[in-house]
């Protein structure tokens, strides 16, 4: 399985999804000017390990520092797909937030809530 890498740039987010290596990861600010565009790519990887994961346990890392609406409907869907996978293995999806930063916590805990689904919230 080929990995995804995409270096960080002023608005989108630095990705790794390494299957190999068992590194699922995207950080930094995530608000690209077509987000559905930007993530494409992401969730037709997510679909493709759906298919084949390489590992009894997936820990997802999301370590967001801000996000805006367009990116929060494509990081739905690829909560959507993480849960799918979930029936099949297990999945753990770490949502870390900046020390006081209650706005990143909270989207955490929504999406979690909406997908009933449990994050780990990780605090930095």
């Amino acid at each position: 399985m080929e990995t995804l890498k995409l270096e960080p740039t002023s608005d989108t987010p630095k990705v790794i999804l390494d299957a190999t290596a068992g590194i699922f990861e995207i950080s930094d600010r995530c608000f690209p000017e077509d987000a559905i565009r930007f993530f494409t790519p992401i969730l037709k990887w997510v679909k493709w390990y759906l298919e084949s994961p390489n590992h009894t346990t997936t820990h997802f890392n999301f370590k967001l520092e801000y996000f805006n609406t367009a990116s929060s409907k494509q990081l739905f869907k690829l909560f959507v797909l993480l849960q799918e996978l979930s029936k099949k293995n297990e999945v753990i999806i770490h949502w870390y937030y900046n020390n006081g930063d209650t706005d990143m916590l909270s989207s955490g805990e929504r999406y979690s809530q909406l997908l009933d689904f449990p994050f780990d919230m990780v605090e930095m």
